[in-house]
């Protein structure tokens, strides 16, 4: 059995986003792989509860470098630089138990796994005479300038600045240079970091988004909410300006003269975004067609993508989004740009899609869709019928089977 020792800095086996993320990576991997994995302590009592159920907890061991309160507030905070700071520390603190492990077991591979952004990869490529994997990767997308003009002031030099050190970064950071080139494989989370791996480093990757699912053996699919007279439409996000939350409100305000049709919108922002939002709203003549949910249980979440009919997801700038994946396993129709990791998962058996333009355009188009669907429901049972195979293509299982072959092609090399 191949031994795996993997860097996953965000790991809960209770979360979605990166932790989640790095949760569902360590322990399907462990299904195929001993695997020992070096994690921030934030989660380790959620790890070791979940880690008593798991089947193969034999082949899986964790090593926890817990950081002080103050960071774990500065990390979560998205946009706070200073948390690139103590990140590259905890690298450094994790190359060194790293040392440690491999002198203490055989080691066939080591793997950087996440933060899954590209600007910060880690010390494990400085480990020599033992192959070296790394990704997905992400974080390489370029904010679509048409898109700043819905932003205020602070966020338009934010996101300006953020766009001119990502492109500084992608060609001339010396380790991230470094750990593309010392990488036996390199894995790809969404096509741009496939595109910029191959045109500025010359390096074939492997595109695996970092998201996954669990299909269900037996789902208990309700299609007739479909035909329903109630039209209901559901968005999900953090009031963040990547989300475009302004776009998504512009094109349902365009449907005003279609009877029977609720926005659901769930999650929220701080106090002046939420009431930005619902005063726009107004605004448009749609607050009576507005549902706000605010931040609700994943579980919740779940229950409404189980009663509606499309999820309308407006986000110009990330990786895949787990929330994506979310509504396939609920066997709802998806309509998204045609940009990032979800631009690939969301085909025409599923959803569809716009390319990106500008806000007004968007907002033209998007509403477009949403009329040409909401009265063709037959077309939304057959994408919905659809998701049942895009599920299993994009199960872990599938995942695990790549990267495993990975493993196996490095180590025969």
């Amino acid at each position: 059995m191949i031994s795996v020792l993997i860097n996953a800095y965000a790991c809960n086996p209770n979360w979605g986003s990166e932790p989640g993320m790095g949760w569902n990576w360590v322990i399907n991997i462990a299904r195929h792989c001993r695997v020992f994995v070096i994690t921030e302590g934030e989660w380790k009592e959620e790890i070791e509860m979940e880690l008593l159920k798991f089947s193969n907890k034999e082949n899986i061991r964790f090593y926890y470098l817990p950081v002080s309160e103050k960071i774990r507030r500065i990390c979560w905070n998205q946009g706070d630089w200073r948390f690139y700071y103590y990140y590259r520390q905890w690298q450094i603190q994790a190359l060194h138990l790293a040392r440690q492990i491999i002198n203490e077991n055989h080691i066939d591979i080591v793997h950087q796994l996440n933060m899954i952004g590209f600007r910060e990869p880690g010390f494990l490529w400085k480990l020599k005479d033992i192959s070296y994997v790394w990704g997905p990767i992400g974080g390489m997308n370029i904010y679509p300038n048409s898109y700043l003009k819905n932003l205020d002031l602070k966020q338009y030099c934010f996101v300006r600045l953020k766009n001119t050190i990502n492109r500084f970064q992608i060609r001339f950071s010396i380790r991230v240079r470094k750990a593309i080139k010392r990488a036996n494989a390199l894995i790809a989370a969404t096509p741009e970091v496939q595109s910029n791996l191959k045109d500025i480093y010359k390096k074939q990757t492997i595109l695996i988004n970092e998201t996954g699912c669990y299909p269900q053996s037996n789902p208990d699919v309700d299609y007739n909410r479909f035909s329903e007279e109630l039209f209901q439409i559901l968005w999900v996000g953090r009031f963040f300006y990547a989300k475009q939350l302004s776009i998504a409100l512009h094109s349902v305000a365009q449907l005003k003269d279609l009877p029977n049709w609720k926005f659901h919108i769930v999650g929220d922002g701080s106090e002046a975004q939420n009431s930005y939002y619902k005063e726009k709203a107004k605004k448009f003549g749609i607050a009576q067609n507005c549902v706000w949910h605010g931040k609700i249980e994943n579980q919740e979440v779940h229950a409404l993508m189980k009663k509606s009919q499309l999820f309308f997801f407006t986000s110009v700038s990330e990786a895949t989004s787990t929330v994506v994946l979310e509504a396939l396993v609920n066997n709802l129709p998806i309509l998204c740009f045609n940009t990032c990791g979800f631009g690939v998962v969301v085909d025409k058996s599923v959803g569809e899609k716009i390319e990106l333009s500008t806000p007004e355009q968007s907002a033209t188009d998007f509403a477009q869709k949403i009329r040409e669907l909401y009265k063709n429901r037959n077309l939304l049972i057959e994408k919905s019928k659809n998701t049942l195979d895009k599920v299993r293509d994009m199960s872990w299982n599938v995942k695990m089977e790549k990267l495993v072959f990975i493993y196996d092609s490095i180590l025969k090399k």
